[in-house]
């Protein structure tokens, strides 16, 4: 063969030869792309078996202060500042709902409250904090934005959306470990065994002097509740859904 025509045909080789290196290259990065597992969404399915209201349309299985919380259309609220607890009491349990509040608001997802009077819950409880973190963005409270473990646990990031739209909580509680999901993404979990002061905690950060009695001397098992109007900012719950763990 020529020594020109064999240049040629070794260059044509080459290039064949980048050719398919290249094609496999595309076609091992679309196999891994394709093998990538997507992240996780850690908001339950509430319409598969096992899955019921907290709160019956009328009330009947809360603890009903009386003319202070309705339902509206499907959207639970109410007219002051009481909270709305379960009768029933619970351990183990995945948690759901959807929250709208007005500019301001601050409320919360009431767990494992062993008293239901008014303001007496606070110290029998932990709270999952519902705020409107805008109107507090310049503030060094992150123990108390939302997705927070109030007075415990700051939430990992801002998931929660201004006033006037809905949010999604999922609360989910195993023994002495809960974790909270705002908005498609995991914000924050604690083990309440890990909490024995009730003035400082294990990050050395202090904590509300309303909270006085260490998280670890609480009960793992309790009513749930969700606080109403507080002062002049409304807060709306829909899609309550619990389901119970064995």
């Amino acid at each position: 063969m020529p020594i020109r025509t064999l240049s040629l045909f070794a260059a044509l080789v080459f290039l064949a030869a980048g050719c398919a290196s290249d094609s496999g290259d595309a076609d091992y990065d679309a196999a891994a792309e394709s093998e990538t597992p997507e992240m996780a969404d850690p908001h339950p399915d509430t319409s598969e078996p096992g899955w019921m209201p907290l709160f019956n349309e009328d009330l009947s299985n809360a603890i009903d202060p009386g003319g202070v919380w309705a339902w509206e259309e499907g959207v639970l609220t109410s007219s002051v500042d009481q909270g709305l607890f379960t009768q029933a009491t619970y351990n183990d349990f995945v948690l759901d709902l959807e929250v709208m509040f007005d500019p301001g608001a601050n409320s919360g997802i009431i767990l494992h409250a062993t008293e239901t009077d008014t303001s007496a819950w606070i110290p029998y409880s932990i709270e999952v904090q519902i705020a409107d973190d805008y109107a507090m963005k310049d503030s060094a409270r992150h123990h108390q934005e939302s997705g927070a473990f109030y007075g415990h646990v700051p939430p990992s990031e801002q998931r929660i959306k201004p006033a006037g739209e809905w949010n999604r909580y999922t609360v989910t509680a195993r023994g002495d470990s809960l974790w909270t999901a705002l908005n498609g993404m995991e914000v924050s979990e604690i083990d309440m065994s890990e909490y024995h002061s009730a003035e400082t905690n294990p990050d050395g950060t202090s904590i509300p002097p309303w909270l006085s009695n260490p998280l670890a001397e609480l009960a793992t098992e309790g009513h749930i509740g969700i606080q109403g109007k507080h002062g002049e900012t409304g807060v709306w719950f829909r899609n309550l859904m619990i389901k119970p763990m064995e």
